[in-house]
């Protein structure tokens, strides 16, 4: 072949090549054009259909059609009833578990008992019919030993006896004890005289407690612990043995308080820490107060005062690491500084004795309870508790009529 005809013919397949390069490129282009269509189709749609949307709740909006708006209305109309309903509930939950911290607080109460095989271990085999019944309240009256005349006659005075104890019990939600431990010598003459007391009136709880009037801080623990283990109350109320209480005053004011779970009722003062050694009410502690002639923080006054259950099964669930000081009154409030608390400075739980509280009576502002500051009760109470009582007295009538 001559190289005229060889060159032809390259340039034929050259021109044929270039033809299906120019095919191909077109068809790469048509491909690409089709699939970025196809990429950017479905966003510009969405996008088109949220304007739409967007212009057509602004319309809707602005035209007052939107039936959205009565529903908002609605809900802002009901929202006063549904946090009222959502307090409620929480109130329900919070009584709910101070209830199992009750029970759990009995249960380890009667098993250390039974472990530590203490005295008190009877008291605490509850009857099913006393652990399912709810009282109002619990009052447990300190005693001691040498208090026998003092017990007899707020037995002849302001605490019912016999059936109508029992009766107090059943139809008023009221339990009232004489509170005592026993001596250093367990079982001799003189718990054997506490017991055959107990025996003839019924009227005495026991503690795992040794007596003395420097233990007082220790005692009130134990009583409470011991007082929620066997009784469910609302509250638990701690008085000397000579002072004077009018029990129906009394619990018409406590019932007062049932709505708060932690409250803590009583004259509240707030007196000086006493440094100087031989005085009475000496604090050994004085130095953690402050520097000397600091004040106490506020706590109630010793003589009569109350708590809720709650803060009862706090003090029962946490005793083996409550710090004591001399005086019991402070140690009690000291317990309670840093929990949700109210306190409440009730005056009429701390009234003197006649005239004051007589004229308080005559007023038609019955007092709780009475006694002489001076003494820190009733001066010479067994002697003098009987007047009291007939001066101060709220009345008979008055306990058995009294709806809690």
């Amino acid at each position: 072949m001559s190289w005229k005809s060889r060159g032809a013919e390259s340039a034929s397949k050259s021109a044929v090549s270039r033809k299906w390069t120019i095919l191909f490129c077109i068809g790469c282009f048509c491909a690409g054009m089709l699939f970025s269509d196809r990429m950017w189709s479905v966003p510009e749609i969405k996008g088109i259909a949220r304007t739409e949307r967007h212009e057509e709740e602004t319309l809707q909006l602005v035209s007052g059609c939107d039936p959205t708006i009565k529903d908002v209305e609605h809900e802002q109309k009901d929202v006063y009833g549904e946090v009222s309903k959502t307090h409620h509930a929480i109130h329900t939950l919070d009584k709910k578990i101070s209830n199992l911290e009750m029970e759990l607080a009995a249960a380890r109460a009667a098993q250390e008992s039974i472990l530590n095989g203490s005295p008190i271990a009877e008291n605490l085999k509850i009857p099913e019919t006393r652990k399912k019944r709810k009282y109002l309240m619990v009052v447990g009256i300190n005693t001691a030993f040498s208090s026998r005349k003092r017990r007899d006659s707020v037995r002849a005075t302001w605490m019912p006896q016999g059936n109508k104890r029992k009766k107090l019990e059943e139809e008023k939600g009221i339990v009232i004890r004489f509170v005592i431990g026993h001596s250093a010598t367990s079982g001799g003459i003189l718990d054997r005289a506490v017991e055959a007391e107990d025996k003839k009136h019924g009227d005495i709880l026991r503690l795992d407690h040794v007596e003395g009037y420097l233990e007082l801080s220790a005692k009130t623990k134990i009583f409470f612990a011991t007082a929620v283990a066997s009784w469910d109350a609302d509250f638990y109320v701690k008085v000397d043995d000579d002072v004077h209480v009018n029990i129906g005053t009394l619990g018409a004011t406590l019932a007062r308080h049932r709505s708060n779970p932690r409250v803590y009722i009583g004259c509240m003062k707030s007196g000086p820490v006493l440094a100087r050694k031989g005085v009475r009410y000496h604090e050994p502690e004085y130095w953690k107060f402050g520097e000397e002639g600091n004040k106490y923080f506020r706590h109630a006054t010793g003589q009569l005062y109350a708590i809720s259950k709650d803060l009862a099964t706090y003090i029962s669930i946490n005793q083996h690491v409550l710090h004591k000081y001399a005086n019991e009154d402070v140690s009690l409030g000291s317990w309670f500084i840093g929990l949700d608390v109210e306190q409440i400075d009730d005056r009429r739980l701390c009234c003197g004795t006649p005239p004051d509280c007589e004229w308080k009576a005559q007023a038609g502002n019955v007092c709780v309870a009475s006694f002489d500051w001076s003494c820190s009760g009733i001066c010479k109470s067994s002697e003098r508790i009987k007047e009291v009582h007939r001066r101060c007295g709220e009345g008979e009538n008055a306990l058995w009529n009294a709806v809690f």
